[in-house]
């Protein structure tokens, strides 16, 4: 197992399209997988933050995620089936740009299918931020970044906490807490 540096925006291979893998319970992919876990906890030791990483992260071009929330899940080749009729917009963060928030617009319910550690195809369905972590790290699989929504959809993170606090990044504007809807103009 090796932790990895995270790859950055401006690397080529964060722009390309993965390969899928043709032999999930392969110990090349066990490998990659380890890594990935390695990686993600590694950044959540060092910086208290961090729920998923996707393989081209770490400088690995094959479509595969690792994910913590509740527990452990590794997906081998993810594809989102269905998306749901609802959006909301989020205040997206990525490893890849450490230093930069992204304003954008998921679906509030997905549902994916993927493969396990031993090659079994599974589907779930996913809703509000575990749906937006899914479709993120998905995004990454096929060589995208961020898909900015709105005006001035562009914050550094110091000047976001600066102008609104450590509040959520999810859910409707409350006047109480910070939000992602609260207007930027002016900041760029």
């Amino acid at each position: 197992m090796t932790i990895h540096r995270i790859r950055l925006l401006g690397d080529p291979i964060l722009r390309a399209s993965c390969e899928p893998i043709t032999r999930p319970r392969s110990t090349a992919v066990r490998v990659i997988m380890d890594d990935l876990r390695e990686t993600l906890r590694d950044w959540q030791s060092r910086f208290g933050s961090g729920r998923g990483i996707a393989a081209p992260q770490i400088g690995a071009p094959v479509r595969m995620v690792y994910v913590e929330m509740d527990r452990p899940w590794p997906l081998i080749n993810p594809e989102i089936v269905d998306i749901g009729t609802e959006d909301f917009e989020v205040w997206d963060d990525c490893f890849s740009f450490p230093n930069l928030l992204v304003r954008v617009a998921r679906a509030h319910r997905i549902r994916i299918r993927y493969q396990d550690l031993k090659g079994e195809w599974a589907e779930v369905e996913l809703e509000g931020d575990r749906a937006e972590l899914l479709q993120h790290e998905i995004d990454h699989l096929d060589g995208v970044l961020a898909r900015p929504h709105g005006l001035d959809p562009f914050c550094l993170r110091e000047e976001w906490h600066r102008l609104h606090g450590p509040g959520s990044r999810y859910g409707p504007p409350e006047p109480r807490s910070a939000s992602y809807a609260t207007p930027l103009t002016g900041l760029l």
